[in-house]
């Protein structure tokens, strides 16, 4: 099942106690205790009894719980797998997957592992990133590869890597990727999920960051500090301007109805089907939020 609201997920470094702690004190929607980028090599290992020693913690917050777990190119995601397999989980993200046959193989390794910790099958979900050239590309294909897939993240500083480039603050350096993201994961029917913003400091610039990466088809945003989270849930949540608008299209068009039309205006512009069952959608995904 494909969690409803995913807007702010939080990166925590997994070696490090205090931060896993202090992660505790406020509310992403999801919490990922990461193993990968923001551990050091010689503290991978350090890093995996950490998490593991705190994911009771994180699940007892009632929020998911979906760690970041080493790529498969490290030889390190099967110990990981291992390690953090269990009920305090709701799924674990993986980095830099490359095609169908890598989401295979981890797909293979979560299945073997539901069953010797008894879980139920199909338990485990996946959030893999998409931060090489060849998996955009090939996007559409990697997340219908399992149906443990329910989201995936979009990695712009891997992928500018990948592509011999200097990260850049352009918006247009990454739109066809960002555009093909997106379109491949609504198509696949999972959540896009959008790369960090890494000026932490930048407010503002993080506000039109997730509202540019919303206008695209983006649903929720990693972040890399706690002070990121309540931008990014804002921003990805409906504004009370949208929400006072989608509810004029809803009325506008019954009332058309009611004189038997299919189509009407609405402060110069057309209303008719698309916009009342987007409007109709913004108003639920608002209902959801508020409940």
């Amino acid at each position: 099942m494909i969690p409803s609201i995913v807007r702010s997920l939080l990166f925590i470094p997994g070696n490090r106690p205090n931060m896993l702690d202090k992660a505790l004190g406020v509310a992403p929607d999801v919490y990922v205790p990461d193993l990968e980028d923001s551990v050091p090599d010689n503290e991978k290992d350090n890093a995996r009894k950490v998490v593991t020693e705190h994911l009771e913690k994180l699940h007892r917050s009632q929020r998911m719980v979906v760690p970041r777990i080493n790529a498969l190119e490290t030889d390190l995601a099967e110990e990981d797998l291992i390690a953090l397999m269990g009920l305090h989980i709701h799924g674990i993200s993986i980095g830099k997957i490359r095609s169908v046959e890598d989401i295979r193989v981890v797909d293979d390794l979560v299945t073997q592992l539901e069953i010797a910790k008894g879980l139920r099958s199909g338990a485990i979900k996946l959030f893999p990133w998409i931060e090489t050239a060849l998996s955009i590309v090939h996007c559409y294909d990697i997340l219908t590869a399992s149906a443990r897939i329910v989201g995936a993240g979009f990695g712009a500083e891997d992928l500018t890597h990948d592509m011999d480039i200097e990260r850049s603050d352009d918006p247009l350096q990454l739109a066809y990727a960002r555009s093909a993201f997106c379109f491949a994961a609504r198509a696949a029917g999972v959540l896009a999920l959008d790369t960090p913003y890494f000026h932490f400091k930048d407010p503002a610039g993080l506000e039109q960051d997730a509202l540019n990466a919303k206008r695209l088809g983006f649903k929720g945003k990693f972040a890399i500090h706690p002070s990121q989270i309540e931008t990014i849930n804002v921003c990805f949540a409906p504004s009370a301007d949208e929400i006072d608008y989608a509810k004029r299209v809803v009325a506008a068009y019954k009332e058309a109805e009611r004189n038997g039309r299919g189509s009407t205006s609405l402060d110069g512009k057309v209303i008719d089907v698309p916009v009342v069952k987007r409007a109709r959608a913004l108003l639920a995904l608002a209902e959801t939020m508020s409940s």
